[in-house]
């Protein structure tokens, strides 16, 4: 074992239980549940898999309680009825024949029911605070009578967890769900005696507790998931969370898991690569002092260093992730031989695991780990007949459809002209996209031990055909689009992609034409080195395309420095120095400038495809930027899939 992780793999208690180590599988919806709410054999191989990576502790995702109205969306697990726990069981079986304890999270959405249909019950009658369902829909404020059969529900589905062979039992009283909307001053209105002060606030949930303990009996390990703080005004403060903490202590809670944040204040919780690590330990830290049952920390604790660190300095006893065990299941196994650099980096992007899943309504995917939710029919399996493969361009695409063929067998030459890591080179120079450098660092560790051949020229058809390969992945990526406008050929115009790899100086007042993702990172990179910035963004919207949390993250960062922005606005002429601009009102305006960046986009390279193809060629197939610029999670997705194809 490593003995830079001592603490990691120390085993640890839950009140009687020992767990192998202090790493513990946070609850994610996964959408792989079916649409009654049963257990399906792909959500016993997804936990499976966790379990076999070596995670001590998996809480399975957040399930049902009744079928009233705590289910919260779409293929969730359900545990209101006896005929739920023979699937569970063989989920909970599945699990601890890895070695590793399983537990189950048991929820109640109250206003937070992303199904969008009534009825919708809550502490008091006001609506969702979550991005996607904000305004839509006004809850009904739960009776007496209602709260204590939703107090019976939570009892009676702890037991059956028990009964189904889960190690232990979590509540879900975080992120606005239930539990924690009676707890928050700024969602509970009531005046009765669940409402008012914190003695009562807390009651439903002490309520729920006793009556779990009463039915699951003294020994079983009852885990509460609580918010330290709601990150927003007028709600639940780490000094009340203390407080709830103590009493649930005193009932027989065996641990506490601490989080912080809802559906609207989902910073720093689900945070981006441009959040430092572990923003929420010192929640965990504030609890622990006041405690003497277990705490387990979460948010972005998924860099080993990071999460040693955590447990060294006491301020939690376990460590949480989800997003990072998404990324590489075997992140505990690869941590305790010393394999730190094998560890497939989550990048914090949010893409598969959230944005087009939870928010698509699609089951759960990684950018980063293609084989995720589909673990049974995506295994690397070598293969018989080896071949000759050649893989051009080593961006994200081309380095991950290296490392497929490589694993698979093949023998694989790469060619790069420049340097592995393509576009994601010049996306990962702000000192806001660290992740970014690790994916690099990540994939030319895994080429290199896998005795992928790199060449550092440009393939051309000539160098295919004296290879005498046998498949060509095309993975060139595309061009930068040019400004097309009089005077774009002057010297003050640059390409973004220049200045993002310091090709190309700029002056102390710049223009960025584009305000998408790459035209307001680089904004950013430059403003934050003290240069006045000037948006000129041909859409109505700025940062399209750039999704809602690095939004968040990205306007607060602007917000601190000299920037204006221009949106429905065209560049209409270059000038000696600056340009002048024209608005969808036919509105001109002279706007001075140093230097004029460029940032409208990527395009397939013209004739690239042709290029490599016709007589005496092998066959090509072409994925990532090359077909259509699009995300980093589109690249990788289809260069794991192109070298998965070829048998």
């Amino acid at each position: 074992m490593s003995q830079r992780f001592i603490e990691l793999f120390k085993p640890g208690h839950i009140g009687k239980m020992e767990v192998r180590n202090r790493i513990v599988k946070a609850p994610t919806w996964t959408l792989l549940g079916a649409r009654d709410g049963s257990v399906t054999e792909r959500i016993i191989r997804h936990y499976s898999e966790l379990a076999r990576g070596g995670t001590g502790l998996v809480i399975v995702e957040f399930s049902y309680v009744d079928n009233i109205a705590s289910q919260s969306g779409v293929c969730q697990l359900a545990i209101y009825d006896n005929a739920f726990v023979p699937g569970l069981a063989q989920l909970a079986q599945g699990i601890k024949a890895y070695g590793a304890r399983a537990a189950l999270q048991i929820s109640h959405c109250g206003r937070q029911r992303r199904l969008g249909i009534p009825p919708i019950k809550a502490a008091s009658a006001i609506p969702s605070e979550d991005f996607e369902l904000k305004g839509k829909f006004v809850p009904e404020a739960l009776t007496i009578q209602e709260i204590e059969e939703i107090v019976k529900a939570f009892g009676d589905a702890a037991r059956r967890a028990q009964v189904a062979g889960f190690d232990m039992v979590e509540v879900h009283g975080a992120h606005g769900y239930l539990p924690s909307g009676f707890l928050s001053p700024r969602s509970n209105k009531r005046t009765d005696k669940y409402g008012g002060s914190l003695g009562n606030r807390m009651r439903f949930l002490l309520e729920l507790t006793a009556d779990m303990r009463r039915k699951v009996g003294p020994d079983y390990p009852i885990g509460i998931r609580l918010n330290g703080t709601d990150f927003l005004p007028g709600g639940i403060v780490i000094e009340e969370t203390i407080q709830v903490a103590k009493a649930l202590e005193k009932l027989g809670v065996n641990v506490l898991h601490i989080s912080a944040g809802n559906y609207e204040a989902r910073l720093p919780r689900e945070s981006t690569e441009a959040i430092p690590f572990g923003p929420l330990v010192f929640l965990a830290e504030a609890v622990k002092k006041e405690v003497n049952i277990p705490i387990i920390a979460s948010g972005s604790l998924h860099m080993p260093e990071v999460a040693e660190e955590v447990l060294r300095k006491g301020q939690a006893d376990f460590v949480a992730m989800a997003r990072g065990l998404l990324a590489d299941p075997y992140w505990a196994r690869k941590t305790k031989e010393g394999r730190v650099e094998d560890i497939i980096p989550c990048i914090r992007c949010n893409d598969g695991c959230h944005y087009r899943s939870q928010k698509q309504g699609r089951p759960i995917m990684c950018t980063v780990n293609v084989q995720l939710g589909r673990e049974d029919e995506l295994v690397l399996t070598p293969v018989k007949s080896p071949k000759k493969i050649a893989v051009i361009g080593g961006g994200p695409a081309g380095m991950e459809a290296a490392r497929v063929s490589a694993l698979r067998g093949h023998d694989v030459t790469l060619y790069e002209k420049r340097q592995l890591g393509g576009a994601l080179i010049e996306a990962s120079a702000p000192d806001f996209k660290p992740d970014l450098k690790r994916l690099i660092s990540y994939y030319t560790r895994q080429l290199d031990n896998l005795k992928v051949k790199v060449v550092t020229q440009e393939a051309t058809p000539g160098t295919i055909k004296k290879g005498r390969f046998d498949a060509v992945i095309l993975a060139a990526g595309g061009t930068p689009i040019k400004l097309d406008v009089p005077g774009a050929d002057k010297p003050l115009v640059v390409g973004a992609l220049e200045v993002l790899r310091s090709k190309a100086p700029v002056g102390q007042k710049v223009m960025i034409v584009g305000g998408g993702v790459v035209g307001t990172e680089t904004g950013i990179f430059l403003a934050e080195q003290g240069k006045e910035v000037v948006f000129v963004e041909l859409l109505d919207e700025f940062m399209n395309g750039v999704e809602v949390l690095d939004r968040i993250v990205y306007q607060e960062r602007l917000g601190k420095q000299k920037v204006t922005v221009h949106t429905g606005t065209r560049v209409e002429t270059v000038l000696d120095k600056g340009a002048v601009i024209v608005d969808r009102s036919s509105r001109r305006q002279e706007i001075a400038a140093d230097s004029i960046v460029v940032a409208i986009g990527l395009a397939p390279q013209p004739g690239l495809v042709e290029k490599f193809s016709g007589d005496g060629m092998p066959e090509v197939c072409t994925v990532g930027d090359c077909v259509r610029p699009r995300k980093i999670f589109d690249a990788i997705q289809e260069g794991y899939l192109a070298a998965f194809s070829i048998t």
